[in-house]
């Protein structure tokens, strides 16, 4: 392209024929410089400011010991400097981003700082390592522009993007696991409540016992158990765990279960109704993935049949013809 042309011809007569190479790693490191003097210029919040002097005011404290000060430490008060910088301006993408992390297993109350963390330092990383390759592997008076914003820029945006890949990933194989183990939790706890036992005591008992098989759906059984036992609403409790798990199943369950409290019906009934409703669905998902195996195997089973049965049927023809010219 002419313009990257021009600037690859200013920069080579300029700084030589590394001229590229030492504009694009300036520009990385000034970006990095503006990042860490906007983090460590981070006022505190007056709220805050206010909030610690009303409580140094009020109590007087004998000095920490150094196991009281681990014991209190977290990674949450270690980025909460830097909330201004790892986090989102808008409330709604850091929700967003929040609840994606939730689905993917990250319950933390750091994990958003912690994801963007990783994407800069990833993207950093990468950066660097992509100019180390670009300089000492290949030929850089001969490489194009492109060939440089490739290879340059290429690993920085692969190590700024993974982290977002691998909670998507994450995510999939989360709902997954739920889905897959949902229906076996559903038919212990109708069993628990059957024999006598709470609502409460039941989810307990499920997670315990689903622990093994599917750790997921047992993380998520345990966080509801302890906000019941908490004192939280028992319908917030089960539409906050059908948004983290993120599951029409789950939701689905939600749903059943407010309605029945609401109503006033047995919680075995509904357990019963929909523990069934969930073994033919498990049964109808398995035979559909029964019926597209037939077309996923159509194209393997022509590459490994076709080309041997060709050979079977021509070659003798094609070896006559060889004898008979011969």
């Amino acid at each position: 392209m002419p313009i990257f042309d021009t600037l690859t011809t200013i920069l080579t007569g300029a700084l030589g024929p590394f001229g590229p190479i030492i504009a694009v790693g300036v520009l990385g490191l000034g970006i990095i410089a503006v990042a860490i003097v906007l983090m460590l210029k981070e006022r505190d919040d007056p709220m805050t400011k206010l909030a610690n002097a009303g409580r140094e005011g009020a109590v007087v404290k004998k000095p920490e010991t150094k196991k009281e000060k681990l014991r209190r430490a977290s990674p949450n008060e270690k980025l909460a400097k830097y909330k201004a910088f790892l986090e989102p301006k808008d409330q709604e993408e850091l929700s967003s981003v929040r609840l994606k992390l939730i689905q993917a297993g990250y319950q933390s109350q750091d994990a958003v700082r912690a994801f963007y963390l990783a994407q800069l330092a990833l993207g950093i990383i990468g950066l660097i390592l992509g100019v180390a390759y670009f300089v000492t592997a290949l030929d850089t008076e001969t490489a194009t522009t492109q060939q440089t914003i490739m290879y340059v820029l290429g690993p920085g945006a692969a190590g700024y993007f993974l982290p977002k890949y691998w909670i998507t990933r994450r995510v999939e194989a989360r709902k997954e696991e739920i889905t897959y183990g949902f229906p076996d939790s559903l038919d212990m706890m109708l069993v628990c409540v059957e024999a006598g036992q709470s609502m409460d005591q039941a989810i307990i008992r499920v997670a315990a016992e689903l622990r093994a098989s599917y750790p997921s759906l047992a993380d998520e059984y345990e966080i509801v158990a302890h906000e019941m036992k908490a004192g939280k609403d028992k319908s917030q409790v089960l539409t906050d765990m059908g948004e983290r798990c993120g599951v029409p199943d789950v939701s689905s369950f939600v749903t059943v279960m407010n309605q029945s409290q609401s109503f006033g019906t047995p919680i075995s009934e509904a357990l019963r109704v929909y523990s069934g409703e969930m073994r033919d669905k498990r049964v109808m998902r398995a035979e559909e993935a029964a019926n597209k195996l037939p077309t996923k195997m159509t194209l393997a089973t022509m590459m490994l049949t076709v080309p041997p049965l060709l050979i079977i049927l021509v070659a003798p023809s094609i070896a006559n013809i060889m004898n008979f010219g011969g």
